[in-house]
């Protein structure tokens, strides 16, 4: 689904709800990071979505709904600080400002510590198959070769890993698909 049909889509319940849950956790450690307060935050990123909800006939986007929503997020924020500035200890100027190509490489960043660590996870012979088939590129007839071990071999250590990764990385394989849409198309 490309993202102008997920913002169009907007109106219709369901999708506003799949944004809701994809986007809800991210925004609201986004805006903890800002107002260092988990409940502030939360009501924050609630305001948002109330908003956004009750502007959705009015509000055309030609912006990512990803970009629109942390850059709402990011406002209402910084109007929390200075409506509460007696609260916060400190000035405004030791605050993190973190924008949504931070937060873009920070969750690279995440996936791909979880990918390595998903592959490194994997038993020693799995883990240097899979290695020599996804990171080299090499061919089950090339690895196969190399450790001296059956073509057949090398396929069933390819099936235990993809198996193995699929389980360890399902809670993220939305968001690397998400990643990939967004940096290689």
């Amino acid at each position: 689904m490309t993202q102008k049909k997920y913002i169009n889509s907007i109106s219709e319940k369901g999708n506003f709800e799949a944004i809701f849950r994809e986007f809800f956790k991210p925004l609201t450690h986004y805006s903890l990071k800002m107002v260092i307060d988990m409940d502030s935050a939360k009501e924050i990123v609630h305001t948002v979505f109330i908003s956004l909800w009750e502007k959705r006939e009015q509000i055309k986007l030609d912006t990512p709904i990803r970009s629109y929503l942390f850059t709402a997020v990011h406002n209402k924020s910084l109007n929390f600080l200075r409506n509460n500035e007696k609260f916060y200890k400190g000035d405004f100027s030791d605050i993190e400002i973190v924008t949504v190509e931070d937060e873009d490489k920070m969750i690279a960043a995440e996936t791909e510590a979880r990918i390595t660590d998903a592959i490194n996870s994997l038993p020693d012979r799995c883990a240097e198959v899979f290695k020599l088939s996804r990171l080299e590129g090499k061919k089950y007839r090339e690895i196969a070769e190399e450790l001296g071990i059956s073509i057949k071999t090398v396929e069933i250590q390819m099936s235990k890993a993809l198996k193995t990764l699929r389980t360890e990385l399902k809670d993220y394989l939305q968001l690397i698909l998400l990643w990939i849409f967004y940096n290689f198309l």
